[in-house]
């Protein structure tokens, strides 16, 4: 199947004012797109480059002007139209056996206060076999224990205020989630993406997403405890420790959202991008 996807932001700055924005699909997806990514700016002609973080995520750097300023961009990307994979044999790996790279993401970080939940974590879950089964109830649980409200995002709201407050968006999902994993010794990281209403009933305005991924049995796996279910289409933007890694607008200096619009959605072969959208 193929999937459209795209976003149209707009900031106003009071001064020119550097940006660094993760907006772009992962470098893994850069040979299913059937053209490369549109990206338009208002005003135009912003000179832009594009740079590969510590983490491997592709970033655009750019200056925007003082006044209101807008990015967007749209494609098209080839998918395989499957659900997330469920593998309930994948096993912990020791942390001794553990690869180099996936060590960073067993340190407590900015939103995931380790430190703070691993008592907590032991006890709800130090009983469960290790393995896919304890991630899927750590999903579970954080599923159950958070109310999803919209309008009851902080920007600050961390894994620990998380628990205490039992109330969030995707990325507090997300964090607790990572949280709880790091706390038992798996490796957990958080990733930002689209995920549009594939296969599921539409839920509302499409918005980014954001969900995690755990290394079991010698791979990373995806798993959502805001939708704790397999979904179909997921197009990864970034990955990093927790949110602070990978903001899809990174200011050095002030400024204000004015308007924001996300679209995810199965399109016709032969679809490509139009800047109507």
């Amino acid at each position: 199947m193929q999937i459209r996807y795209g976003y149209d932001i707009t900031i106003t700055c009071p001064q020119p004012t550097p940006l660094v924005c993760l907006l772009l699909a992962e470098q893994a997806r850069l040979p299913d797109l059937r053209a490369p990514e549109a990206f338009i700016t208002t005003p135009p002609d912003v000179a832009s480059s594009t740079y590969l973080d510590l983490f491997g995520n592709r970033c655009l750097r750019l200056t925007a002007p003082m006044g209101d300023f807008s990015l967007w961009g749209d494609a098209v990307v080839a998918d395989s139209g499957l659900p997330d994979r469920i593998v309930t044999h994948a096993r912990e790996v020791p942390v001794a056996d553990l690869p180099d790279d996936c060590l960073a993401y067993l340190m407590g970080s900015r939103y995931c206060e380790t430190d703070r939940l691993s008592q907590h974590a032991w006890d709800l879950f130090g009983h469960i076999a290790p393995g896919w089964g304890r991630v899927q109830a750590i999903s579970d649980f954080v599923n159950q224990h958070i109310r999803f409200d919209y309008m009851q995002a902080r920007a600050t709201r961390t894994a620990y205020e998380v628990w205490q407050e039992r109330i969030g968006v995707c990325r507090d999902f997300a964090h607790l989630g990572v949280a709880f994993c790091r706390c038992l010794n798996i490796p957990a990281r958080y990733v930002n993406g689209h995920l549009g209403d594939i296969g599921v009933p539409v839920a509302g305005p499409m918005d980014f997403s954001a969900w995690m991924e755990v290394w079991l049995d010698g791979a990373w796996h995806t798993f959502d405890p805001r939708n704790n279910a397999r979904r179909i289409g997921r197009i990864v933007i970034a990955r990093g420790r927790d949110a602070a890694d990978v903001p899809l607008i990174n200011s050095f200096g002030p400024h204000v959202l004015k308007s924001f619009r996300v679209w995810t959605y199965p399109v016709e072969e032969g679809a490509a991008a139009n800047p109507a959208a």
